[in-house]
Formats: structure tokens, C-alpha cells, sequence
């Protein structure tokens, strides 16, 4: 069996699939002389290319994005809050240490 691409970091994925779309899809890698996991690999790679020919997927990627940032945010300046840090965009109106 061929070596996954980027093998640094492989993610193991267990799919529960019907007795019919099993026998199917057997069907469809053996026609193709490919093994079950590589016909996986294949077809979630081909899902993410279809999805990312989408047009609205740079949008809601664009949004989803915006919102990890704004989430990285609040957790940095909370932590530099419990690190007695002025700088955790609260502003003033929060506890300062006393020197």
C-alpha cells in the first residue's frame, strides 16, 4: 500500500457505511484496483475539492475564520488577564496591581 501524503501526521477515520453503499463501493475500488482505504482517501479528496469549488465555500471559510480569530483573541487576552497584564483589552476599568 502506497505511503498517505504528508504521512507527519495521519488521522485514523472510522466510517459506518450500509451493507448496500459497503458493497458498492468494494465494488467500485476493486473495478478501479484500489484498495478500500485508498478509495476513501479518494474520495475525501475529491469531496473537499468539490466543496471548495462551491461558491459560497470562500465565504462561509472567510466567516469561519473570522470567528476562530476573534475567539484566539478573547482566550489571549484572558489569559494575559490572569497573568495580571495590562494589556488584555479590558481597558481601565479593570483591577490593577499595586506596586
Amino acid at each position: 500500500m502506497a505511503e498517505p501524503k504528508n504521512s507527519g501526521g495521519v488521522k485514523t477515520l472510522g466510517v459506518k457505511l450500509t451493507n448496500s453503499l459497503h458493497n458498492q463501493f468494494s465494488l467500485v475500488a476493486q473495478l478501479d484496483d484500489l484498495s478500500l482505504a485508498d478509495a476513501v482517501i479518494k474520495a475525501v479528496e475529491l469531496y473537499v475539492e468539490t466543496k471548495q469549488a462551491a461558491p459560497d465555500f470562500q465565504k462561509r471559510a472567510a466567516e469561519a475564520l473570522a470567528e476562530i480569530e476573534r475567539e484566539a483573541a478573547a482566550r489571549h487576552g484572558a489569559i494575559q488577564a490572569l497573568l495580571g497584564h495590562d494589556d488584555a483589552g479590558e481597558g481601565s476599568s479593570g483591577t490593577r496591581k499595586k506596586a
